[in-house]
């Protein structure tokens, strides 16, 4: 396959990512089936509900851990359906029983990412990969986060690595382990620049030549490892409304989980490399209320006040709950507006006043009143508001559980939050399932590509 072109540098930076203060805390009790997706988590007493004015108020219910499996005790299930792996979604791990104690995620878990159903390609929509970033720094993660599993290398030469991997390349077969050890333990910003020196060194596109020695999932791993953030996600969203059909949950993934610096960079990037309007890409390729909750996400335009308004979080809950539960149809543009619009840190605050006030959680709320893809829409935004790494947790145990492995939805997310929050990530999976990430990911992969994997996670 021919892949013409890569990204030297990348985008320019932002500044104040992840938001100061993004922190992820504990759902309010209620249900959550998959894909809605979020366990009860337990530490705490909630506060007193106010009294009077809503329907259903008295208070919180008593904060618990995990639910079991068959669902959270005394609280219904919409449909009856099972909510909890192994049923569907969050919850006590398969084999687990009973409430369990479950630590509060740490802070600052911003940032987006997700599954996506990536082909592995054959050169890149639109001709290349760009070749040359203004400003001549990797974007988003603009800062290196302390939760990332990958870190930048200290006494980095991209010299040296480009002089590393064209040895592990040349002659009679591939040394892959050198190839892992370099790739696995630099940051997407060094891998830039090792492109770049490989090429001055050797007049010879470092791309091209790993392609020549790889296939299958380790190129496709690969490949996502050398992209810089903004252009890969650029890149999958292209690829998601390419061709027949449109895969939609790459759209979701992508514009409901990422901040407003990201949303624009992306727009940006789609715009100079692609010679496309995401925008009008989006409006050709969905319909409906899922089509005007895209629109809204595409404009990067989420307030990112970190500070909560708590008498609008009660406002908003009445309104959610009186455009959708307390009404008969449901009023969408009321769910979208909110939706789209409030701070996470604010959203939190309205999904625990709506937990007081209808004696229901909203997710639960959102799957009875919505379907299809504007449901798992509006539910990505709520479980991001939530808690972010339980959120991609559940991400990466779905892609391997069952027969066969989602290998794109691995790819992206372990290559996406590398730098981000994997280590939470990882945290957040344990307790879920009651195994690690790398055990899962050791016996549903294979040779290189599960070596690499591995290395990524830090396993």
């Amino acid at each position: 396959m021919s892949y013409p072109g890569y990204p030297p540098t990348g985008y320019p930076p932002f500044p104040g990512y992840p938001p100061a203060g993004q922190e992820s805390s504990f759902p309010p009790p209620g249900q959550y089936p998959y894909p809605s997706g979020f366990p009860p988590m337990g530490g705490g007493a909630y506060p007193p509900a106010p009294s009077g004015g809503y329907p259903g108020g008295g208070g919180y219910p008593a904060p618990g851990g995990y639910p079991a499996p068959g669902g959270c005790p005394g609280a219904p299930q919409p449909g009856g359906a099972p909510a909890y792996p192994g049923g569907q979604g969050f919850g006590v791990p398969p084999g687990g029983s009973g409430f369990s104690g479950y630590p509060q995620p740490p802070a600052q878990t911003y940032g987006g990412g997700g599954p996506s159903q990536l082909p592995i390609p054959g050169g890149f929509p639109g001709g290349q990969m760009p070749s040359q970033y203004p400003g001549g720094q990797t974007p988003y993660p603009s800062q290196q986060s302390t939760q990332g599993t990958i870190r930048p290398a200290a006494n980095f030469d991209a010299m040296r690595d480009a002089e590393i991997l064209r040895k592990a390349m040349k002659g009679f077969g591939t040394d892959e382990q050198a190839i892992v050890d370099v790739v696995a333990n630099r940051s997407s910003d060094q891998r830039q620049k090792i492109k770049t020196a490989f090429k001055t060194m050797y007049g010879k596109d470092l791309i091209k030549d790993l392609k020549s020695e790889l296939s299958g999932n380790m190129e496709e791993l690969i490949l996502a490892l050398f992209m810089p953030p903004t252009y890969y996600d650029a890149w999958s969203l292209r690829n998601a409304m390419q061709g027949a059909g449109t895969q939609e949950r790459v759209l979701i993934e992508i514009l409901c989980t990422r901040t407003n610096q990201e949303i624009r960079e992306v727009v940006r990037c789609y715009q100079s490399e692609f010679g496309r309007d995401l925008e009008k890409d989006i409006r050709s390729d969905t319909s409906g209320h899922f089509e005007r909750l895209l629109v809204s996400m595409c404009q990067g335009n989420r307030d990112e006040n970190q500070s909560v308004n708590h008498q609008m979080a009660q406002e908003d809950a009445q309104r959610l709950y009186q455009a959708g539960e307390g009404r008969l149809g449901t009023d969408e543009s009321c769910f979208n507006m909110i939706l789209a619009t409030r701070s996470f840190p604010q959203l939190k605050a309205t999904i625990e006043a709506y937990s007081t006030m209808a004696n229901r959680d909203l997710l639960s709320s959102v799957s009875r009143e919505f379907s299809g893809y504007i449901e798992s829409g509006l539910k990505t935004i709520l479980q991001c508001a939530l808690n972010r790494p339980a959120f991609f947790a559940e991400r990466l145990y779905y892609s391997m559980k069952g027969a066969g492995t989602d290998d794109s939805t691995l790819v992206r997310i372990v290559v996406s939050r590398s730098e981000i929050d994997l280590v939470q990530i990882k945290q957040m999976f344990a307790q879920m399932y009651q195994k690690t990430l790398g055990t899962m990911i050791a016996s549903d992969t294979s040779g290189d590509y599960r070596r690499l994997l591995l290395a990524i996670v830090g396993q």
